[in-house]
C-alpha cells in the first residue's frame, strides 16, 4: 500500500514538469488514463468473468466515474500544478474528503462520528495554515480555485463509487472509466472544445533533461495502472480503513518528490498545516468507517491525479 501510495505521489512532479514545456492538461490526461487504462483492460476483463451483466447494469456509475474522477478532477488538478506547489494542490484536492462527509451529513441530517468532526476541524485548520491567508507567500487564487475545483470532483467521485454494486470489480471500474473519459477528452479535444497541445521537448526533473515520453509514460504505467493496481492489493490485504489511512502517505510522499525532483518545498507553517490536514482527513476516514463508511474501497484520483 505504501508503495502504492509513492507510485501514485509520482504523478504531481512527472506533470508539471511536461506541462511547462507545453502540454495541456487535456492531452496530458488523455494520454495518461488513456495508456493506463488500455494497461488495466486485461485485468479488468478476467475480473469480471462471470459478472458482465453486472457491468451493464451499472453502465451510469463508469460514466459517473469518467466525468468526475478521471476528467473533472484530474484536469482540474493538473490545471492546480501549474500555478501550485504540487503538495499544496494535491493537500486542497485531498480535502475532498471532508466534502463528501459535510454533504451527507446535509443529506441525511444524521450527525457523523465524534472522530469525523475533529478530523474536519483538524482539516480546515490546517487548510488555513497551508494557504498562509495572512502571509505574505500566500498561493496563487487561480491555483487555490483549480485545486478546489478537483476537491469537489474528487468528493464526486466518492460519492459516485458509494453505490456501485458489490459484484463490479474495482479494476473493471477503473479500466472502463479511464478508457471512456480518455475517449471524452480527446473527442473535445480535437474538436477545440477543451485546449489540446503537446511538446517534444525534453523535461527536467531533479535538475536533468528526460524525454517527454519518459514522462508521459511514467504517469500512465507508474503513477496510474501499477499504483492502482498495487493500491488494490494492499486494500484486500489490509483492509478498506487501514488501507485507506496508509493511503494517505501519498501527501507526504508528493511533498518529497516535489522537492527532490521539482526543488518545491512548502515553508514551515504550512508544512505544519499540512500534516494537520493529513492528520484531520485519516480521522474522517476512520470515523466514517466506524459509523456508515461512505468513502469507498476505490483509490482517489489525486492518486489517479
Amino acid at each position: 500500500m505504501i508503495a502504492s501510495s509513492a507510485a501514485f505521489a509520482t504523478s504531481g512532479p512527472v506533470a508539471k514538469a511536461l506541462l511547462a514545456t507545453g502540454w495541456t492538461p487535456t492531452t496530458l490526461v488523455t494520454a495518461r488514463v488513456g495508456i493506463a487504462g488500455l494497461v488495466l483492460l486485461g485485468p479488468a476483463i478476467m475480473a469480471s468473468r462471470g459478472r458482465w451483466g453486472v457491468v451493464r447494469a451499472e453502465w451510469w456509475l463508469i460514466v459517473g466515474v469518467a466525468l468526475t474522477g478521471v476528467a473533472g478532477c484530474q484536469i482540474a488538478y493538473f490545471n492546480a500544478v501549474t500555478h501550485l506547489q504540487v503538495s499544496i494542490a494535491l493537500l486542497i484536492e485531498y480535502l475532498g474528503i471532508v466534502l463528501v462527509v459535510l454533504w451527507l451529513w446535509l443529506r441525511t441530517g444524521r450527525a457523523p462520528h465524534r472522530a469525523t468532526v475533529g478530523g474536519v476541524v483538524l482539516a480546515v485548520l490546517g487548510l488555513v495554515l497551508v494557504l498562509d491567508v495572512s502571509g505574505a507567500s500566500s498561493p496563487d487564487l487561480v491555483g487555490v480555485l483549480w485545486a478546489s475545483s478537483s476537491a469537489i470532483g474528487l468528493a464526486a467521485y466518492f460519492v459516485i463509487i458509494a453505490r456501485a454494486h458489490a459484484d463490479l470489480p474495482s479494476v473493471t471500474l477503473a479500466a472502463l472509466g479511464m478508457l471512456l473519459g480518455a475517449a471524452l477528452m480527446g473527442a473535445l479535444g480535437l474538436a477545440g472544445l477543451l485546449p489540446w497541445g503537446s511538446a517534444g521537448e525534453p523535461i527536467v526533473l531533479a535538475g536533468r533533461q528526460v524525454p517527454w515520453w519518459w514522462g508521459v509514460l511514467s504517469l500512465s504505467l507508474i503513477a496510474a495502472a501499477f499504483a492502482y493496481l498495487l493500491g488494490a492489493i494492499g486494500a484486500r490485504r489490509l483492509g478498506s480503513t487501514v488501507a485507506s489511512v496508509v493511503g494517505l502517505t501519498e501527501v507526504l510522499f508528493a511533498v518529497f518528490l516535489a522537492w527532490a525532483l521539482l526543488d518545491e518545498l512548502p515553508g514551515t507553517a504550512q508544512l505544519v498545516g499540512g500534516a494537520l490536514v493529513v492528520a484531520g482527513v485519516a480521522a474522517v476516514r476512520w470515523g466514517e468507517r466506524a459509523d456508515v463508511g461512505p468513502v469507498g474501497d476505490f483509490p482517489a484520483p489525486g492518486g489517479l491525479a
